[in-house]
């Protein structure tokens, strides 16, 4: 399939039709297709399969502009996961005993990566996911996953005997980096109905993009009767993570009329960096970088205190290296609620120092973040979707001046809808002007629609984080109390909302507790928020 769509670029077609059929495909240097600085060309590929043949990325679209991909399926033969069932528990259910199904990857490419529980009556989450969890290869077909000792004094064990589980798997024997379509630095790229079927990790991602469309993309686990090879179960999960992942967008994707089920994370997230500052003096900051510093003189920024206070955005003059981590930070670091490799700088985070002055002076304690205004996927469109039945968020939204509209989510084991940033990972940024309106949540685990921000310490933020929040018009059905939570904003419009909550389904204890401390849950909270 390369060659074939090399050839017609070199003989100067802009409209490259590939013909319909199955393609099983080798990947070079650990990609089965790449595009890369195409200008004005559509690749046609409707009624055509490309199979992958190792569990390594299926399509890099590097640095193309107003450039369209159409009708594309992508699978993987091996898959990226394997599929078995539990035959015993033992030790409390900290050790479960499974055996794998014929028609999945065999014992000895099992990964210890995204090991999720389903029920065998609805095939369903039961449960998703352990972490820090060890796999050991007990014969051909069986493995033993003990789970970490963390989990030992935890009450909530639900698995049984006879459930259904599906964990990574790896086939990459030319070596494997992660994603099934990985877009970087594109202006104006449209993905029309392209299907995933699998990924060994994220469905779409991309990064530092600027007005990406998906439209009719889906991700969905594959039926039984389209499937590559005969299964003694039909598969259980699509993809091992997120479906749809927006990095560092210029302008935010559209993502219209798409579907994103049974995958292993979350079905939409839009987002930016946060970078840490160590240290204020007037208008000049000290910045550790979160990896690379995707902030240049004349943006605009984000500044939030470590108390989660946002102070109004200001301007970057100018910005020079300042060295690397000092031993101070590091030990800050170490105390902080976040992410652990964050904390210990694994792959290089949190250890390049920035000197970013600003037009103004900001009054920024240790552990306060900045990020750019234009990196975060404002003008974004999440619109006409369909999804859920996965292990975390439906739609997750770090952006400004956009819209999530008549969708359905239906079956999140968390937020349905959530509008929030993240200290945990360092992802950006607050909201202004976001409307939530007309869509149709079912069926959740937590909360509906939740829009809220914490500091540094886990402390809700004041009003102000987020502004010009809409909530309007939306239909939710048998989720747990409150439906709808929002913190930490200023100018809410909640109107025409249908709320019919579940008699008998609560928050989990750690979600209720965490948000809502002592409260009692009722239909709409509003906490440190002003309409």
């Amino acid at each position: 399939m390369q060659a074939f769509i090399d050839r017609e670029l070199a003989a100067g077609k802009t409209t490259i039709v590939v013909p319909p059929g199955r393609y099983r495909v080798t990947p070079r240097d650990r990609q089965h297709l790449l595009l890369k600085g195409l200008s004005g060309v559509a690749i046609v590929a409707e009624g055509v399969e490309m199979v992958c043949t190792e569990t390594t990325r299926a399509l890099t679209i590097e640095g193309c502009r107003d450039t369209t991909v159409r009708g594309l399926t992508i699978d993987y033969d091996p898959l990226p996961f394997t599929q078995g069932r539990i035959v015993a528990l033992a030790d409390g259910k900290q050790v479960h005993e499974i055996e794998l199904f014929e028609g999945y990857p065999a014992a000895e490419s099992v990964q210890a990566f995204k090991y999720e529980i389903f029920r065998p009556d609805t095939r369903t989450l039961r449960f998703g996911s352990y972490y820090g969890f060890s796999v050991e290869k007990t014969g051909p077909r069986r493995i033993r996953v003990t789970k970490s000792p963390g989990y030992r004094a935890n009450p909530f064990k639900p698995e049984e005997v006879g459930d259904i589980i599906v964990i990574g798997a790896a086939h990459a024997p030319g070596g494997s980096i992660p994603h099934a379509v990985y877009s970087n630095a594109c202006v104006k790229l449209r993905l029309e109905d392209v299907a995933l079927y699998a990924s060994n990790c994220f469905g779409f991602l991309e990064t530092g993009c600027d007005a990406t469309t998906y439209l009719r993309c889906t991700i969905d686990r594959r039926p039984p009767e389209g499937d590559l090879k005969p299964r003694a179960d039909a598969r259980i999960r699509s993809l091992d993570a997120d479906a749809f992942h927006s990095k560092h967008a210029i302008t935010g994707p559209a993502i219209l009329g798409c579907t994103a089920r049974f995958q292993g994370d979350d079905c939409v997230n839009i987002c930016g960096d946060y970078h840490m500052v160590t240290a204020a003096s007037g208008a000049e900051l000290r910045v550790l970088a979160k990896h690379t510093l995707n902030i240049e003189a004349g943006d605009p920024v984000e500044l939030l205190a470590y108390t989660g206070e946002r102070l109004p955005d200001a301007k970057v003059v100018r910005i020079a290296p300042d060295g690397r981590i000092r031993d101070a930070e590091k030990a800050f670091l170490a105390r902080q609620q976040m992410n652990d490799g964050l904390k210990k700088n694994r792959h290089g985070s949190l250890t390049k120092a920035y000197k970013v002055t600003l037009d103004r002076a900001a009054d920024l304690p240790m552990g306060s973040l900045i990020c750019s205004m234009r990196r975060t996927g404002n003008g974004f469109a999440v619109r006409g979707c369909r999804f859920g039945q996965n292990r975390s968020r439906g739609i997750l939204i770090k952006a400004s001046g956009g819209e999530v509209s008549g969708n359905t989510i239906e079956g999140t084991w968390d937020e349905a809808i959530k509008v929030a940033p993240e200290y945990w990972w360092l992802e950006s940024g607050s909201s202004n002007n976001v409307a939530i309106r007309d869509n149709v949540v079912r069926d959740c685990r937590s909360f509906a629609i939740a829009v809220y921000a914490f500091g540094g310490p886990r402390n809700i933020a004041p009003a102000g984080a987020h502004n010009g929040i809409a909530i309007t018009g939306n239909r939710i059905t048998e989720c747990p109390l409150p439906n709808i939570l929002v913190t930490s904003t200023r100018g809410l419009t909640l109107n025409g909302n249908v709320l019919k909550p579940s008699r008998t389904r609560e928050l989990p204890e750690w979600v209720r507790r965490g948000m809502l401390g002592e409260r009692a849950p009722e239909p709409v909270m509003l906490i440190r928020s002003e309409r």
